[in-house]
């Protein structure tokens, strides 16, 4: 996508996939007087271990300002998260999220319950093996996902319903998002014939 955008001639992707810092788009929410909800660099990752310490906390501190808006942020870079937690400030609009593909990167959820964040949330997308022992009992909010597109790795259904059936125990909002594959429109998003559309409780005013 971003080789896609930079051939379009988006200046905003004139250094293709590299790491680029766009200081000018930092308080652009401050402009949006609708309340959205705002999926922080989904084409990066915040906490990547080049982004600057006083970068992050820009960011942070415009999410704090901008009240109105709900901001997810997503990192695969949980242990830099942990280090770095301390020195953020957290408002109660930001969620904070972790990556976790399977069993290997539980340790990421280990991670995110040590922060402060208001909002807690484990995304399982692309899902690529079993993670039968994912602890989420500080966590606020789960979503499970297979990988979709060309070459997308397979997805069993036990994987999913071992976690949702966790989620249950726990008390934990379920969010199924698809089943993925080559054609995730036609595989579509049943599981055991219904839909999984949970959410956090505090979204309820959303």
């Amino acid at each position: 996508m971003a080789k896609r955008l930079r051939a379009m001639g988006n200046p905003n992707y004139a250094n293709g996939f590299e790491l680029t810092f766009h200081e000018h788009v930092i308080g652009l929410p401050l402009t949006w007087k609708k309340p959205q909800i705002v999926f922080v660099n989904s084409m990066s990752d915040l906490f990547h271990e080049d982004v600057p310490l006083e970068f992050i906390q820009k960011v942070f501190s415009v999410m704090a300002v901008a009240k109105q808006h709900t901001f997810q942020v997503l990192t695969k870079r949980s242990t830099r998260l942990a280090e770095l937690s301390p020195a953020l400030k957290w408002p109660s609009n930001v969620w904070m999220g972790v990556s976790v593909e399977n069993e290997d990167y539980a340790y990421r959820i280990e991670n995110l319950a040590r922060t402060p964040a208001k909002v807690k949330f484990v995304s399982m997308e692309p899902l690529i093996g079993p993670a039968d022992n994912a602890d989420f009992s500080l966590i606020d909010w789960v979503i499970v996902g297979g990988e979709s597109g060309p070459g997308a790795r397979p997805m069993r259904e036990e994987w999913v319903t071992t976690l949702r059936d966790k989620c249950a125990d726990m008390n934990v909002p379920f969010f199924f998002k698809q089943w993925g594959g080559v054609n995730k429109k036609k595989a579509g998003r049943l599981l055991e014939g219904r839909l999984w559309n949970q959410f956090p409780r505090v979204s309820a005013s959303l």
